[in-house]
């Protein structure tokens, strides 16, 4: 028999509008979607809740966190795994990019080692095991300031659902670190250093970006082209930052620091990310331009929950506000993140794609997620 999802007298929240409508979903996929209040015998009533495409998220240190949920403390990996899927299900996601760090640093006191790979085994294994509740594709952060970026990175193949790669350099005194204050308070807390540790630290990341910084981009644009992955790029600040992107192929940017960055991306035709925490707090906590400046200015494409996954759904509805437009402001974490990581499946409600939808309902300006279900499957 088939497996059958109904939903009905519900808000659904279409690409360019939202209905009073049901949407049926058989053995994982969109099969009907129309209009009216009726609750046919066997459908679920929605009692006028928003039903919208589940969330795609491309970018998120969650699964870092779980891994290591303090400094030094590394947590079993399959614990960590499904704890995390479980986490991301509850806010929902649906799909995610699970971000590891690719490139070590092994000669200095604040240096950290290889893990991705390894990692990336028992993430790809338990999928295969039908571990987890929702869709998990990898997103390599490739770190230029390092040592190992190309051979770590040769080790990943087309095979490893590898869907982003992105352009990390974190040299102090640019891009996101051009404060070397927030960096020291940063830095200083995670790993406690002394000041002389911490000029160590900074002289040896700026030694790394001068002795690799070309090789490694070069090298890290190349593997992403072999893996067939999309190239993202990382706290672009200027406008000729951006150029260099541009010529390198990028897809989409993550976090672009300052206003004039995300009008370049915007001149290229490359899609801005921003980081629902910033929606949420109304600032960068690091003194970056903040999400909503962006999305005033219509500068803004797609939304990364980043440090706390259950700030995506928020981040929609806070940004349906700004616009008067929930339609486009769900598209920003749904179908424009789908859209940039090349996934033609998901993130809208349309006939023939993944069943992967949410039920929300709102209690003031807070959505209160009613149910989460991926590929016609209640996972939350």
């Amino acid at each position: 028999m088939s497996e059958v999802l109904h939903l009905a007298n519900a808000r659904l929240v279409l690409p360019k509008e939202v209905i009073v409508g049901q949407i049926v979903i058989v053995d994982g996929q969109i099969a009907r979607i129309e209009e009216g209040d009726s609750v046919p015998r066997g459908a679920i009533n929605c009692d006028g809740d928003y039903v919208m495409p589940g969330l795609v998220e491309l970018h998120t240190d969650n699964l870092e966190r779980h891994i290591e949920p303090r400094p030094k403390v590394d947590w079993p990996h399959l614990s960590a795994l499904l704890a995390h899927d479980a986490e991301l299900a509850s806010t929902g996601i649906t799909t995610v990019f699970d971000a590891l760090r690719v490139g070590s640093i092994h000669n200095s006191k604040s240096g950290y080692g290889e893990y991705a790979r390894k990692l990336a085994d028992e993430l790809l294994e338990a999928r295969a095991a039908g571990h987890f509740k929702i869709s998990h594709f990898l997103h390599l952060r490739a770190e230029i300031c390092s040592e190992t970026l190309l051979e770590e990175m040769a080790a990943f193949g087309p095979e490893d659902r590898v869907g982003i790669v992105s352009m990390m350099d974190h040299t102090p005194g640019q891009r996101q670190f051009r404060d070397l204050t927030a960096l020291k308070n940063y830095v200083t807390k995670k790993r406690g250093m002394n000041d002389a540790e911490f000029a160590e630290h900074v002289a040896n990341l700026r030694q790394l970006q001068e002795k690799y910084g070309e090789l490694h981009e070069k090298g890290a644009v190349a593997e992403a082209r072999r893996y067939g992955a999309v190239l993202a790029s990382h706290n672009d600040t200027t406008a000729d930052q951006v150029d260099v992107s541009a010529a390198n192929g990028v897809g989409f940017a993550e976090f672009p620091t300052t206003r004039e960055a995300a009008a370049a991306c915007r001149s290229h035709g490359i899609a801005v990310m921003m980081g629902a925490p910033n929606l949420v707090r109304g600032g960068s906590h690091s003194g970056n331009v903040a999400a909503r400046e962006l999305a005033e200015a219509e500068m803004l494409n797609i939304i990364s929950s980043d440090y706390v996954p259950s700030a995506l759904l928020l981040s929609a509805f806070l940004l349906a506000d700004i616009w008067d437009n929930l339609p486009a402001a769900v598209a920003c974490v749904s179908a424009n993140p789908a859209k940039a990581a090349g996934l033609s499946d998901r993130g809208r409600l349309e006939t023939g794609l993944r069943g992967d939808v949410i039920r929300v309902r709102t209690v003031g300006t807070t959505p209160l997620l009613r149910g989460v279900w991926s590929r016609g499957e209640r996972v939350a």
